[in-house]
C-alpha cells in the first residue's frame, strides 16, 4: 500500500514538474525562449532564432510603422477582458479593403512593416494586432492560435463597426498563420472575403510534439500529455484543442496556403495536410529553398503576385502605388 502510494506521489509530481517546466519553456511569455530558438551561442547551427519568427528586418518594419505609416494606437477589450492592442493604419486615399496582418510566436505587430507596407501600397487600410501576451496586448500566456482567433474576430468587429461597407483580408506568419487559420473556421461576418497564411502549423500539439524531439530528442509521451494538461489548467486551452487543422475544415472563405521548402521550425509537409483539410475554395504555393518566414524574401516577385492574384479573385484591389516595388 505505501509502495503504491509512493509510486502515485512520483507520478503526480512528475506531471507537475514536467508539465510546468515546458509550460514555461513554451506558453509562458516572460520566460526566455533561449532553449527553442537557441540562444546567441548557436549562431553558427540551424536553430531558427527568436528574432527570426517574424521574417522581417525588425528595425526597418518599426522605422516604417513608427515614423511614416501615420499608424494609430488602438485598443479593445477581449471576451475574457485583456487590453489588446493593434496599430491602424489608416490609407491616404478612401478605401473599404482592409487587411489584419498577424505576426508570429514571440513576436509582435511591430515587426510586421514590410508586410503591412505592401497591402497599403495596394490601397487598403491596415490593422496589425499584437497578438494576446505579446507587444503591448494584456496576457500572462501565449494562445498558440486558439484564444487569439477570438481576438481577431474582435478586431473584425472594430473594423465593420468603422466601416460597414469594408472587405477584410487575413493575412499571418508562423503562428499569426495559424491564428488565422483557427479564425476561419468561426462563423464569420461576410466582410471577411479571404484568407493568406505563410508557414502556419497544423496544431500546437503537432508543432511542440515536433519541437520537442528536434531540439530535445525527445519523444511526445508522456511531456506532451502532461504539458497539455498544465496548459489547460494555466491558460484555459489545451494543444489539441488549438488545431488549425479543424478549423480550416470548416472555413467557408478561401484560403491560400504558403510554405518554404526548407523550413525545419514549421515542417513543410504540414502545409499539405492543411491543404488537404480544407474543403472551402483554396490555393497553395511553394517556395523553393525558402526557410521559416522567409519565402518573401527568397522570391518576392511570386510570393506578392500569387497573393495578389488570390486576393483579386474575391476582393476589388485598388490600383499598387506607383511607389511600390513589389511587382
Amino acid at each position: 500500500m505505501i509502495i503504491c502510494i509512493i509510486i502515485i506521489i512520483v507520478i503526480i509530481a512528475s506531471i507537475t514538474y514536467g508539465g510546468n517546466y515546458f509550460y514555461n519553456l513554451a506558453i509562458n511569455p516572460a520566460i526566455s525562449k533561449d532553449k527553442v530558438f537557441g540562444s546567441d551561442e548557436d549562431k553558427e547551427d540551424d536553430k531558427v532564432k527568436l528574432e527570426e519568427t517574424s521574417g522581417e528586418d525588425t528595425k526597418e518594419d518599426k522605422e516604417w510603422i513608427i515614423k511614416h505609416s501615420g499608424y494609430k494606437d488602438l485598443y479593445v477589450t477581449s471576451v475574457d477582458n485583456l487590453k489588446l492592442h493593434a496599430y491602424e493604419i489608416k490609407n491616404s486615399i478612401q478605401c473599404h479593403k482592409w487587411t489584419i496582418v498577424v505576426h508570429g510566436y514571440c513576436s509582435e505587430g511591430n515587426t510586421m512593416g514590410s508586410r503591412a507596407k505592401v497591402f497599403y501600397e495596394l490601397g487598403h487600410n491596415v490593422i496589425i494586432p499584437d497578438l494576446r501576451g505579446h507587444g503591448q496586448s494584456e496576457g500572462h500566456y501565449i494562445g498558440m492560435g486558439w484564444h487569439d482567433r477570438q481576438d481577431i474576430l474582435t478586431w473584425i468587429n472594430y473594423i465593420i463597426k468603422q466601416d460597414k461597407n469594408s472587405e477584410i483580408i487575413l493575412y499571418g506568419i508562423s503562428m499569426g498563420a495559424s491564428t488565422v487559420m483557427m479564425t476561419c473556421g468561426e462563423e464569420l461576418p461576410s466582410n471577411v472575403k479571404v484568407a493568406v497564411e505563410d508557414c502556419g502549423y497544423t496544431s500546437a500539439w503537432d508543432e511542440f510534439s515536433y519541437q520537442l524531439r528536434l531540439l530535445f530528442k525527445m519523444p511526445k509521451f508522456p511531456i506532451m500529455n502532461f504539458a497539455s494538461i498544465v496548459t489547460k489548467i494555466r491558460a484555459g486551452y489545451d494543444f489539441k484543442q488549438a488545431s488549425a487543422l479543424k478549423q480550416v475544415a470548416k472555413s467557408k472563405i478561401p484560403i491560400l496556403f504558403i510554405h518554404g521548402s526548407n523550413d525545419d521550425f514549421v515542417p513543410y509537409s504540414m502545409r499539405d495536410k492543411l491543404y488537404a483539410a480544407a474543403n472551402c475554395e483554396k490555393q497553395r504555393l511553394t517556395i523553393e529553398g525558402a526557410a521559416h518566414c522567409k519565402s518573401y524574401i527568397v522570391d518576392s516577385k511570386l510570393y506578392w503576385s500569387t497573393i495578389i492574384n488570390f486576393i483579386d479573385k474575391y476582393v476589388l484591389l485598388e490600383e499598387v502605388s506607383k511607389d511600390s516595388d513589389v511587382l
